[in-house]
């Protein structure tokens, strides 16, 4: 039996020979480190809160997570034109004794043989920028304020390059989980070619950096619509989109391009995120898109962006059942 770092490689490999599917996140070995612990988002309940960015998140009781307030008196940002008077970048110089217990937690709370180490980074560039300055305006910032916005993008990314220094020269990096959503459900954010002029280059820096300093495999999360950046998630040093969503035609996303990047999720959370789910529902849904899209450059997932759900016990039930799939259908893992 292939180790789940192992069944990983042959899953995502052109040609592989994996022995099961890939269950949700079990190769990811998740690490913290200093920032990690200064951004911790509020906890249900908790409101206002203030990041190191000055971004004010609360995670009210009816909501699934923790948003970003975007009243005008919260919004960082109040004028994308003069963005360099309100961002202020957080410290992240942190002295060596800080590192010590996530050092000592690498090495100790993850399972080498079975998982990369994995330090998990967001937001993303996209996302920090509408955290910043409200959704709607960041949108129109694009339009509005298209040299302003290339600046705040470098501002971001070269802060982020600065954040992956002290990671790598703390911890054993293999692989990378990074979130940044780029669309809904339904669609991008932005057209293909806008996304291209804003992020392309941008991503190309900071993942291409993240490869050159160890880090072999690169997951990027992204719940939503987009199929039509396919092309350019391989081009920026994609290996795993994950959180794709049914909207995106997964069957034709791995003909097309599976030799070149694998996909992680099906599980859409808008579907299977229910307070009255029952464990031969989930089974039929987990059945349905193991049958539906095999284990070649696919792994199922739920599409949330870490290894757990929003109501107790579905992301362990969901690994449960993906483990059944396993058996049922392990003559179709010789083909």
């Amino acid at each position: 039996m292939l180790t789940a770092k192992q069944n990983f490689l042959e899953t995502i490999t052109p040609g592989g020979h994996p022995d099961r599917f890939v269950n949700q996140y079990e190769m990811v070995g998740v690490c913290i480190y200093p920032y990690s612990m200064d951004q911790m988002p509020p906890q249900r309940g908790e409101l206002h809160k203030v990041n190191p960015w000055g971004i004010t998140f609360s995670f009210r009781e009816d909501q699934p997570g923790a948003f970003p307030e975007d009243t005008p008196d919260k919004l960082v940002i109040k004028d994308f034109e003069e963005w360099d008077q309100y961002v202020k970048a957080p410290n992240i110089d942190y002295p060596e004794a800080a590192w010590e217990p996530f050092i000592k937690y690498a090495e100790e709370q993850i399972n080498h043989d079975e998982q990369f180490v994995t330090p998990f980074v967001a937001p993303g560039i996209f996302e920090q920028m509408h955290n910043l300055g409200g959704m709607t305006d960041t949108l129109a910032a694009f339009y509005e304020y298209p040299d302003e916005c290339h600046e705040l993008i470098k501002y971001l990314v070269d802060w982020e390059l600065k954040l992956a220094d002290g990671i790598c020269n703390h911890l054993p990096v293999e692989m990378m989980l990074h979130h940044d959503d780029w669309g809904s459900r339904t669609s991008t954010f932005m057209s293909p070619d806008m996304w291209a002029e804003f992020f392309l280059e941008p991503y190309k820096t900071l993942y291409g950096y993240w490869h050159e300093r160890g880090c072999q495999y690169i997951i990027h999360h992204s719940d939503s619509y987009g199929k039509t950046l396919i092309p350019y998630m391989i081009e920026i040093g994609i290996n795993v989109w994950q959180g794709v969503m049914t909207s995106n035609d997964i069957a034709d996303c791995i003909e097309k391009y599976g030799d070149k990047i694998a996909f992680m999720g099906g599980l859409d959370g808008a579907d299977i995120e229910k307070a009255d789910w029952t464990k031969p529902w989930v089974k039929e849904q987990v059945q349905k898109i193991c049958k539906e899209y095999g284990h070649k450059s696919f792994i199922p997932c739920i599409t949330q962006g870490m290894p757990m759900s929003t109501y107790d016990g579905l992301y362990d039930c969901i690994s449960e059942c993906i483990a059944g799939c396993s058996e049922e259908m392990k003559d179709t893992f010789n083909d």
